[in-house]
């Protein structure tokens, strides 16, 4: 059986729960909230089917891609709902097209970001757009191999390690399985998010049954300034709050790698080990390689690992545009490079979780200029 003895040693992308044929592992949050499997000993038979799929213990070798394309979904509409150039929606919608199913990260009703499937293609817009929390996969896994038993069409979209669980846990090829994950900078703490959001939500006076959609990644202020947006209603009327990246507590956090999963700093699927068909990405640096294409409207990184991946993409893209890997991952280094270390106040960030609000926390432990400490300040005294 599976027995986790280091945290980083577990990406949380529950092959095992889903593997086990007795159903005796159940995964269970930590006090950072991420979820890890506990094993009730009493079922467990020691099939070891938990070790096999497990991702970690199971890694496969790095790999190039094939070859690495430049993409823009020509819908303007989708383009701008989309993290980078739409791409992903260009292969679900091939996919839903010939009654074919897709999987991705969404919110539930609560928002918390869960995996889900649909066979609509106007429903597709729910996947798409980055959600910067690790998500459940519930029982997705198993969903997903009962549609590829009866012969479905099945694209699944993942973090890599998601990818390598999913491929690990079906323990077989299935040709009418694609699979696409993107360049993973870390996966924050689901209840680190949760926090966050009610704590927002309390200082703005906000009710959570009016919040209407969050967005990590709106594009308002251009693909290069994104900010996070959260929509509600007051009173019959639509108001919204956007806070640039570098300037929202959660982002910020983020990206300074305060609350990531203990497996992201060294994580066991980047450079190409997920074995996914397509990686997707965004184009970072495309003002020094490809500055005709400089819209700042969002340019995707098509990723082809594999001859179904190159199958499926030329399917949506007569006539796609190549670029030399070489020349991207110098401007993406998330590409290959998992978060080096994990950032050095993240066990006093985890010691002070739940004392003090997480502005107040990311404040203090990311240096924030004397202007942004000044304008929490106002919005303490306004709240």
């Amino acid at each position: 059986m599976i027995v986790i003895k280091k945290k980083q040693d577990c990406c949380g992308c529950y092959a095992c729960k889903e593997v086990c044929p007795q159903k005796c592992i159940s995964m269970q949050a930590d006090e950072e909230g991420f979820c890890y499997p506990s094993i009730n000993l009493e079922k467990c038979i020691e099939c070891n089917l938990c070790v096999k799929v497990c991702p970690v213990l199971n890694q496969a070798s790095t790999q190039k891609p094939a070859h690495v394309y430049v993409a823009i979904n020509s819908n303007a509409d989708i383009r701008l709902e989309s993290s980078s150039g739409g791409a992903f929606s260009l292969l679900a919608e091939k996919i839903t097209n010939e009654n074919g199913f897709v999987f991705g990260a969404t919110f539930d009703k609560q928002w918390n970001v869960i995996h889900n499937c649909t066979s609509d293609t106007n429903e597709l817009n729910k996947f798409r757009s980055s959600k910067y929390v690790q998500s459940s996969i519930n029982n997705t896994f198993t969903k997903a191999e009962e549609l590829l038993k009866n012969g479905k069409k099945v694209l699944f979209s993942g973090t890599p390690c998601q990818i390598a669980g999913l491929k690990n846990f079906l323990r077989k090829d299935y040709p009418q399985l694609y699979t696409i994950d993107f360049i993973c900078h870390g996966v924050p703490s689901p209840l680190v998010w949760k926090t966050y959001l009610n704590e927002t939500l309390s200082m703005y006076k906000i009710s959570p049954n009016t919040v209407r959609n969050i967005n990590f990644r709106d594009k308002s202020l251009g693909w290069k300034k994104f900010s996070f947006t959260l929509q509600f209603e007051r009173r019959g009327k639509k108001k919204h709050i956007t806070e640039v990246f570098y300037r929202n507590y959660y982002i910020r956090g983020f990206l300074h790698d305060i609350y990531l999963r203990p497996s992201c700093y060294s994580c066991p699927s980047k450079g190409g080990k997920s074995n996914s068909d397509i990686t997707i990405a965004d184009f970072w640096g495309i003002q020094h390689i490809c500055p005709e294409l400089n819209d700042d409207k969002g340019i995707s990184l098509v990723f082809i690992n594999s001859f179904k991946g190159e199958s499926l993409y030329k399917q949506v893209e007569k006539h796609p545009k190549e670029i030399e890997y070489e020349t991207v991952v110098q401007y993406n280094k998330s590409i290959e490079q998992s978060a080096i270390l994990p950032h050095e106040k993240r066990e006093l960030f985890f010691k002070k979780f739940g004392q003090e609000k997480i502005s107040r926390l990311v404040i203090k432990l990311t240096d924030f200029p004397l202007s942004e400490r000044i304008k929490e300040k106002i919005k303490k005294i306004i709240s």
